[in-house]
């Protein structure tokens, strides 16, 4: 199992970016979080597994239907959490 950290700069909150990446990682079978930060970005760790993995990069390039995605950075990061589900952070 592998776990990804990632940082969504751009017009990425108040559009439904967090639901629809909600709805994205379980369409993919990925478990994790994600969460509006004060600066405005959006931050989110995924994880599961390689392959499932990219198309969740891929998909976080491109964002939800109303967003301006501008910048996207990824870490792998070694995490021993095993999330259950994916979930909306407050």
């Amino acid at each position: 199992m592998q776990t990804v950290h990632a940082r969504v700069e751009g017009r990425v909150q108040g559009v439904f970016f967090r639901d629809s990446t909600r709805r994205e990682a379980q369409n993919l079978g990925l478990t994790g979080w994600v969460r509006n930060m004060p600066d405005g970005t959006v931050e989110t760790v995924f994880q599961g597994k390689a392959e499932n993995l990219q198309k969740m990069k891929n998909w976080l390039k491109e964002g939800s239907p109303h967003s301006l995605v501008a910048n996207v950075s990824f870490k792998e990061i070694d995490d021993d959490t095993n999330y259950s589900d994916f979930r909306i952070m407050r």
